[in-house]
């Protein structure tokens, strides 16, 4: 066998059909997620908010409007009508009596099962006529961004600040929920509160060791002792943790061991989020223009 004979090398087999289901797995998935998320979201509040409030404001509406009355002497021959003042009851299987228009409405729309009791007729009156979906969910919106509104209001006064950081320092004594409750409220304070984040630019530098590099924000640009004792401009960044970027640690620089990015916080937010998988185009442009010189540089090389 001629020594510079080399055997061929067999490529891996092409798989497009699973190619194909992947790519489409991966088109569907946002989409998907979104709506399951959003659903999610919708029936978490129709469960835990929507239908308790509407529980309760069907509960005070019966008991602020039933007219539910007991041993009446009926005038009529199948001895299901009584009037009373010049107004019309209806007896029930119960025998209570109830107002005859509150009694036909209902009969129009008794819902599954049907009422029986006075109280239950009265619930579904409410149900038909003052707490329908296309009232009482616009109502429901409404109320709640009102309530957000004022509880904001109330919480940034010194007053209801003071309360609210009674309230944390509570919650956080409890073994098992602090940290839970630590953890949802820093990401809760970072989405919800619009604070301003105030750094100067993007960099990346080399931490937690050398040859490993991480983005962080700039903070400040004024830590004197440390300067003096580097005897050079330092930094103070913000290194933020993937996959969430409202953790992470501080530290202080030297200003030479930092390289700028020309990228936008949303960018930066994106690479963390996603764990990199995301590259902000302009470092990914940057990075297909090297890998593109050193092709270029290869294939001129002379050949040995």
């Amino acid at each position: 066998m001629n020594g510079n004979q080399t055997l061929p090398v067999s490529n891996p087999p092409s798989r497009p059909f699973r190619r194909a289901v992947w790519r489409g797995l991966a088109v569907l998935t946002p989409p998907l997620l979104t709506v399951l998320i959003i659903l999610w979201a919708i029936n978490t509040t129709k469960s835990y908010l929507l239908e308790p409030v509407t529980g309760w404001a069907r509960e005070v509406l019966v008991w602020s409007m039933a007219d539910v009355r007991k041993d009446l002497e009926t005038d009529s021959p199948d001895g299901r009508t009584a009037a009373v003042d010049g107004q019309l009851f209806h007896r029930l299987r119960d025998d209570s009596y109830i107002p005859e228009e509150v009694y036909a409405r209902v009969r129009q729309n008794p819902g599954t099962p049907p009422p029986i009791t006075g109280e239950g007729y009265y619930r579904r009156y409410v149900d038909i006529t003052m707490l329908r979906p296309h009232v009482a969910i616009p109502l429901f919106l409404a109320l709640f961004i009102l309530f957000l509104y004022f509880l904001g209001k109330f919480m940034a006064a010194g007053f209801g600040g003071l309360i609210g950081g009674a309230f944390d320092r509570i919650i956080l004594r409890l073994p098992g929920v602090r940290g839970v409750y630590s953890s949802v409220k820093q990401v809760s304070d970072f989405v919800f509160t619009q604070r301003d984040f105030k750094y100067t630019r993007i960099v990346a530098v080399e931490y937690p060791r050398r040859d490993m590099w991480s983005i962080g924000f700039v903070t400040s640009e004024r830590f004197a002792k440390i300067r003096d004792r580097f005897g050079e401009p330092v930094v103070t960044l913000f290194i933020p943790y993937s996959p969430v970027p409202v953790t992470g640690c501080t530290v202080v620089v030297p200003s030479g061991d930092c390289i700028d990015l020309n990228i936008t916080f949303d960018q930066a937010c994106q690479f963390i989020f996603s764990c990199g998988v995301v590259v902000p185009p302009p470092l990914a442009l940057e990075e297909n223009k090297e890998q593109a010189a050193k092709k270029t540089s290869v294939e001129r090389s002379p050949r040995e």
